[in-house]
């Protein structure tokens, strides 16, 4: 069997339990990621087994069900929660009033182009604004200064691949994780930027991400509390609620995992207060914000 970067792959000594793609190879060793899971990893060429057309069929049905389900119910969600918003922005009247929304922008940095395009995917389909960027881990510290000048965002989003690695050490040393180490250094470095947990809201982490490193370094929520896979999508639900809730407003982190495809053993955080704010009147010319009405 001959593989080659790009090919997907399960892992014998895993029993196949997740599909990877290969990223590098190197002799008889090859760099993986996980094809829906931020998970990162590495294995020998002969404990990999190449996915045939059959199974991934199968397994892309599977995660597809998944992810529309969460779809579904956020929008279900939304559309409850711009109802109640849009009774309170009007006091009540019933004539027809019109309003228009800034919401929340997001600013998010991703180690994966792969997962980079499928999450820009899901914030347009949610109309969150973004603006995304795939940059290598090692290399998110140095650069997060400058982009968040540039872009000025609401909510930052510090995401990409991890992995705790047992064999380095205790589940508390933070050189026992892939890139849960860098993530903090980012999180410290846009802290010197915006301080305030209310004034910028940060998710950071990955695949059995060290959660208390990264809440410590600033960030509002992080994965992974139990260390263990999350989605790739996980990361975009978190922002889009906060994107999409008032500022006046306040969320628990388990009002904000509820239609995450992982739930509360992969992500957590703090209580942090939403970011949209609603005006009016609304004007023709206003094209760049999301017009509301009340009828």
């Amino acid at each position: 069997m001959e593989l080659k970067v790009g090919d997907l792959v399960t892992r014998y000594s895993y029993d196949g339990d997740i599909i990877f793609r290969i990223t590098s190879m190197e002799q008889d060793k090859a760099e993986l990621a996980g094809e829906e899971l931020r998970l990162a990893a590495d294995a020998p060429l002969d404990d990999l087994k190449k996915v045939d057309e059959k199974e991934r069929r199968t397994h892309e049905k599977n995660f597809r069900e998944k992810e529309e389900r969460s779809y579904r119910l956020f929008r279900q969600e939304a559309r409850l929660m711009k109802e109640r918003n849009e009774h309170e922005t009007s006091e009540g009247y019933k004539e027809d009033t019109s309003y228009f929304e800034m919401r929340g922008r997001v600013l998010h940095l991703d180690g994966d182009a792969y997962y980079l395009a499928k999450c820009t995917t899901l914030y347009e389909r949610l109309g969150i604004p973004v603006y995304g960027v795939h940059i290598p881990e090692k290399e998110m510290p140095e650069q997060i200064s400058s982009l968040i000048e540039m872009v000025r965002p609401d909510i930052l989003v510090i995401t990409g691949h991890d992995a705790y690695i047992s064999s380095r050490g205790a589940e508390n040393d933070i050189k026992s994780y892939k890139n849960s180490k860098v993530f903090g250094q980012t999180v410290r470095e846009a802290r010197k930027i915006v301080p305030q947990l209310d004034q910028l809201i940060i998710f950071a982490g990955a695949c059995q991400s060290y959660f208390e490193w990264l809440v410590k370094a600033g960030s509002n929520f992080a994965s992974s509390p139990d260390r263990v896979n999350i989605h790739a999508l996980d990361p975009v639900y978190i922002a889009a609620k906060i994107s999409l809730t008032p500022f006046m407003d306040r969320i628990s982190a388990l009002q904000l995992i509820r239609h995450t495809l992982t739930g509360k053993e992969g992500l957590g955080g703090l209580e942090t207060k939403g970011v949209l704010r609603r005006g009016s009147p609304w004007k023709e010319e206003n094209h760049s914000l999301s017009k509301t009405t009340n009828e």
